[in-house]
This record gives structure tokens, sequence and C-alpha cells, in this order.
């Protein structure tokens, strides 16, 4: 169905297709997704060369397979409402500059491959990126994730040449191939990548934290490596780079968490013996009675009871999550 319209100074006039499902013709130039469609379909408005507008509402929830593939004249999309970008939904739509993702997304294999006109993602509602799901974006320079990501796919940023920065978590695993005899390539070809910045500030938060001051600078400087080897890397090996970059710093921050504790317990230790000793001083009836205690209980019984009557528990329970990283 059709409907009839104006443009805002009434000099063209051009038909508004109200999209209901199933394949639209290919002539659309104008189109608005009615209320009723919450997948807009596998092939709708594949090789519509003339489409420029789409109207979509809060309602949809997945574009399928092929949805826009080569609607060489759409400009801007509207995907705040979609959870799921399916294959090639997107691919070579290559006046494509705008894309607006909601809350939860997951993009699927070569979704957005060959938008060759897209230049800022803000990608921070992205779960999942699928293989070359952005792959060769060449206009692409800057990307924004956030700590929802939880993987990058193989050859997803594949080829996007001006690509120059990249906001991600520090995770392990965050980036997967399916066969293990290749190398990771989600960022290769991409020769202008110079700068990975991490999101979330978990990493830091730990790092200000840790005990010594030589382990918080240790890991601070790897944290800082990246962006100093980085320029210099071959546009073959970007990801290998990030990659064993991020596994690094968090062996690290996962190496001197474990010594802070172990930094902890030691102290937590000599506070008990501390407090315990500054209870022998008190009145001999109280030693004798809790010598008497201790004649009847386990070791670790005597060691609770202690605990409790030199002022050991509560002391621990108000210093301890203070010194605990997380």
């Amino acid at each position: 169905m059709a409907d009839n319209a104006d443009d805002v100074d009434g000099a063209d006039v051009f038909i508004i297709y109200r999209y209901r499902g199933g394949r639209a013709p290919q002539h659309v130039t104008h189109v608005v997704i009615d209320k009723s469609v919450e997948v807009i379909e596998d092939n709708a408005f594949k090789d519509c060369h003339h489409l420029v507008q789409v109207e979509t509402h809060d309602g949809i929830r997945r574009v399928s397979d092929k949805a826009f593939f080569r609607c060489k004249s759409l400009r801007r999309i509207n995907l705040r409402s979609v959870c799921e970008v399916s294959e090639s939904a997107f691919c070579r739509c290559e006046n494509l500059k705008f894309v607006e993702f909601g809350e939860t997304v997951e993009i699927g294999l070569m979704a957005f491959g060959g938008c060759s006109s897209l230049q800022r993602l803000n990608l921070t509602s992205i779960i999942i990126t699928g293989r070359g799901s952005f792959r060769c974006c060449e206009a692409l320079t800057d990307i924004e994730f956030s700590e929802r990501l939880e993987t990058i796919r193989e050859g997803a940023f594949y080829g996007c040449e001006r690509l120059r920065r990249i906001a991600i978590p520090l995770k392990r695993g965050l980036f997967v191939i399916h066969d293990l005899s290749f190398r990771y390539n989600q960022f290769d070809n991409c020769g202008r990548l110079r700068t990975v910045d991490l999101v979330g500030g978990a990493h830091t938060k730990t790092a200000t934290s840790l005990h010594m001051h030589c382990w918080r600078a240790e890991v601070i400087e790897e944290i800082n490596r990246i962006n100093q080897v980085l320029p210099n890397t071959p546009a073959d090996y970007k990801t290998e780079e990030i990659q064993q970059w991020m596994e690094s710093v968090i062996d690290k921050i996962d190496h001197y968490r474990a010594e802070h504790c172990r930094f902890v317990k030691e102290a937590v230790t000599l506070l008990e013996l501390a407090l315990w000793k500054a209870k022998l001083g008190e009145k001999e009836e109280n030693c004798a009675e809790g010598r008497t205690k201790k004649a009847k209980l386990g070791a670790e019984s005597a060691r609770r009871e202690k605990r409790i009557t030199c002022g050991a528990d509560m002391v621990i329970k108000n210093v301890l999550p203070f010194l605990r990283l997380e």
C-alpha cells in the first residue's frame, strides 16, 4: 500500500510506501515501516537503489538478511529498538552515513560491510560484532564500544583504511576466530590505526589500588604501551598486537591482584596477633577464663573466640574492605 505525500515546498511530489512485510517494489524512494512490523524481512528492500528515507518505529526488533542490501541512496537509519541486525542487512549501502543503535544489539555477518560513507560509530550498545560486520568501511575513523561488548569476530573491521582510534573494554576472549589455524584479523589492514583506549575504568581503579608503587607503575606502563607500539605495527598485524597487549595487561593485573591479596592476608594475621597481644594486659580472671575456653574448644574455635574477645573481628570487618581489590 502506498500513500501520496507532497514535500515541504510543494515543488516535487513523491510516493510514501508503507511497508507491512514481504518484498517492497524496487522503485520506492520514501518508506514508512508500519507499526505492525516487528521484523523487516529478508531482501525486503534489496537493490532499491533510489531509496533515500526510511521512517522506523520503536517496535522493530530485527532487520533480517539483506533487508537493505545495496540501497545505494540511503543516507541514515534509526535502529534504536532493533536487537539484531542480520547478515548483509545494510551491506554495500555506500552512501549510508548515520546509524543510530539502541540499548543491546548483535551485528551479523557483513551487516554493514562496504558502507564506505560511515565515518564515526557509537557502538556502546553493541554486544557482538559478526564476521566482517563493518569490513571495508573506508571512511570510518573512530569507534566507541562499551563494557557491554562481548565478542568481535573475524575481520569485523578489516580494511577500514582510515580508522585511527578504537575504544574497547579489557576482556579475555574479546577477539574470536572461527578456525584456530588462522590468526586474529579483526583490525587488520587498518593501516592508520594508532590509538586504543580502554573503556570501563575497572583496570585503572585496580591499578591505582595496588599495594606497591612499583606494581602500580608497571601496570599503568603496560596499559599505555599499546599506543607507543601500534603506530609502527604493520597493517596486517594490528589485531595480533592488540590481542597480545590485552592478554599481557590482564595477566599483570591478575598477578599483582594475587600479590595484593597475599599482603592483605599477612596484614590481617599481624593485626590479629597485635590485638591478641594487647589483650594480655587485661585482668587475670579474664585471661584464666580465656584459657579455660581454649581448652574446651578446637583450634579454629579458639581463634574465632579470640578474634571476638579482642575486637579483631570488628576491626577486620571495617578495615579489610578498603584493602581488597575489585
